[in-house]
C-alpha cells in the first residue's frame, strides 16, 4: 500500500462568495452529472423547465445542459425566479453535509479570513459558544480531523488555488497563509504532490496513465502512477469517466495506455467480481491515492466486511475505536476514488438502506447481490 500523501477531502463549508468564486461552467456541469457532494455550497444550478433549483448533488433525473444556468448562491437563483427543489432542500446545504450547527460555523470562521492569521481555537470556540476542549472532540467526531489538521488543509487549498489561477508562486504562498516559502518546500509533496514552481506549470513531470474496459458493472476506468493505482471509476460511458479524471487530477499529465495498465486491471476486476479479498496491502493492487489518517482507518476496515455483507457508518465508526464519527464514516466512504478496491458499497446508514453511492445505488445494490450470491455457492 502506498499512502504518501495527506489531505482533507473537499468539504464546501459557507465560505464568503469572495473566497470561492463560482466555478467554470464546464466544471459546474460535470459536478452535476456527478451528483458531486463536494461541490454543495460552491454553486447551486436551475432548470428551466422545472423552475426549480438544486444542490449539484440533487438525486432528481438529470436535466438536459441547455436548459441548466448556474448561480453563486442560493438568494441569486431565487431572484432569478427558481423555486427550491423539494427533494434536496438547496437552502439546507449544511444538514445536507451532515455537520452540526457549531461545526459549520467554526468552519466558516476559520475560513473567513482568506490569507489572514486565522483565529485561534480558543478564539472560535466562544464565538460558537463551546469550550476548546468540546469543539475539538466535536471536529474529530464530524469530519474525522481535528481544527489544526483542518486549517492546514485549507491553506494548502488556497494555495493550489491561487496557483492554478495562474499567481505567482511568492504571492500565492504569502496569499495562502505560509510565513516562510522553507515550510512550502518541505511539504510539498503534501500540499501539492510535486513542489510548487512545477504545479503551477499545470503538473508538468506528474504522469497518470490510464484505461477502460467493460464490466459486469458498466464500463470501468482504472488509472496509476508509477507507484499505484490512484483511481477505479464505474461509470456508464467513457468520456464522462475520462472527464471525471481530469477533474480530480487537473494539474497532471494524463495518457491513455492500455497496454501498461493491463496486469493491473486484472487485479482490479479480481476484487470487483470477489475472486480475491481486497487487502490494501496486496502486492497486485497497490495504492497510491490521497486519504487522511482517519479515512484510511475507514477503509481498512471497509476491507474487513465480508463480501456481502454490509454495516452501518456508526458500526465502522465503533470498529475503529471512534464512536460517534458515524457521519465522518460516511464522508470518507464518499470520497473514496478506488471503487471495488476499497468496498464502500458495504457501508449503508443506520436504518441499513443503501444510502447514496457515487456510482449510483443501483449499481451498489447489484454489488452486493452478486457478492451475496457467490458466496452462498
Amino acid at each position: 500500500m502506498t499512502q504518501h500523501s495527506l489531505t482533507l477531502p473537499t468539504l464546501a463549508l459557507a465560505s464568503p462568495p469572495h473566497v470561492d468564486a463560482l466555478p467554470d461552467e464546464q466544471t459546474c456541469w460535470q459536478a452535476v452529472q456527478r451528483r458531486d457532494r463536494g461541490y454543495n455550497g460552491r454553486f447551486w444550478f436551475s432548470v428551466r423547465t422545472t423552475g426549480v433549483y438544486c444542490l449539484p448533488s440533487c438525486a432528481a433525473r438529470p436535466p438536459l445542459r441547455r436548459n441548466v444556468d448556474f448561480h453563486a448562491s442560493p438568494q441569486a437563483a431565487e431572484a432569478a425566479g427558481f423555486r427550491p427543489c423539494k427533494r434536496c432542500k438547496p437552502r439546507d446545504w449544511r444538514a445536507d453535509l451532515g455537520l452540526s450547527k457549531p461545526v459549520a460555523e467554526a468552519c466558516a470562521l476559520f475560513d473567513s479570513t482568506d490569507g489572514d492569521t486565522p483565529p485561534s481555537l480558543a478564539q472560535v470556540a466562544r464565538k460558537v459558544g463551546m469550550t476548546p476542549g468540546a469543539l475539538s472532540k466535536r471536529f474529530v467526531a464530524e469530519l474525522g480531523v481535528n481544527s489544526r489538521d483542518w486549517l492546514a488543509a485549507r491553506k494548502r487549498q488556497r494555495f493550489r488555488k491561487a496557483l492554478r489561477e495562474g499567481e505567482p508562486v511568492a504571492d500565492a504562498l504569502y496569499g495562502a497563509g505560509y510565513g516562510s516559502p522553507s515550510r512550502v518546500y518541505e511539504t510539498s509533496d503534501k500540499a501539492l504532490g510535486m513542489t510548487p514552481a512545477t504545479y503551477a506549470k499545470g503538473g508538468a513531470g506528474a504522469h497518470i496513465d490510464y484505461t477502460t474496459v467493460e464490466s459486469d458493472y458498466g464500463r470501468v476506468l482504472v488509472a496509476a502512477t508509477q507507484k499505484g493505482i490512484a483511481a477505479v471509476f464505474l461509470g456508464d460511458n467513457d468520456r464522462a469517466l475520462e472527464k471525471s479524471l481530469k477533474h480530480d487530477f487537473p494539474a497532471a499529465d494524463i495518457t491513455r495506455n492500455d497496454q501498461a495498465l493491463a496486469p493491473r486491471v486484472k487485479g482490479v476486476l479480481a476484487r470487483l467480481y470477489g475472486r480475491k479479498p481486497s487487502a490494501l496491502d496486496a502486492a497486485d493492487v497497490p495504492l497510491d491515492i490521497i486519504g487522511t489518517a482517519f479515512q484510511w482507518k475507514v477503509w481498512k476496515e471497509l476491507t474487513r466486511i465480508p463480501p456481502g455483507e454490509t454495516r452501518t457508518y456508526g458500526e465502522i465508526a465503533r470498529r475503529i475505536g471512534a464512536p460517534g464519527s458515524a457521519r465522518a464514516v460516511g464522508r470518507a466512504c464518499a470520497t473514496n476514488q478506488a471503487a471495488g478496491v476499497i468496498p464502500c458499497h458495504r457501508a449503508v446508514g443506520s436504518s441499513g438502506a443503501l444510502t447514496g453511492y457515487r456510482w449510483g445505488v443501483a449499481r451498489k445494490e447489484r454489488l452486493l447481490a452478486d457478492e451475496r450470491r457467490r458466496s452462498s455457492t
